[in-house]
């Protein structure tokens, strides 16, 4: 970038919501929070699911390994989650789309101003 550019984009001033609490980025804090809890709440269903799993045979006297009793909740856990947690799961998708797009709409704005178009 040349110092010619620099100086006009420092002078310019900045859009109107950008980068602040109730601005553009406001989408991206709870993307973030739905991602986390989502994550959160599979992980939760895994560790329930090896309990499960690893003591309700003890109580008939089978012992079932730690490690088997974790790869088997893993996989119980994949589509139950997706069941379960169905309207978190769309929620977080929306979010990401939202987030998409107005990262996709931020771009083509720098771009056009970069050509020169929307200038005054």
């Amino acid at each position: 970038m040349t110092d010619e550019h620099r100086t006009e984009s420092a002078n310019t001033p900045d859009e109107p919501g950008r980068n602040t609490p109730n601005g553009t980025n406001s989408g991206t804090g709870s993307l973030v929070r739905d991602v986390a809890l989502y994550s959160l709440a599979r992980l939760v269903l895994v560790v329930v699911l090896a309990a499960a799993i690893l003591y309700i045979p003890r109580a008939f006297g089978v012992e079932i390994p730690l490690l088997v009793a974790a790869l088997f909740a893993v996989l119980i856990a994949l589509p139950l989650s997706l069941v379960l947690f169905a309207p978190l799961r769309r929620r977080v998708n929306e979010r990401i789309a939202a987030v998409d797009e107005r990262r996709r709409s931020t771009r083509a704005d720098l771009e056009s101003r970069l050509r020169g178009e929307g200038r005054t």
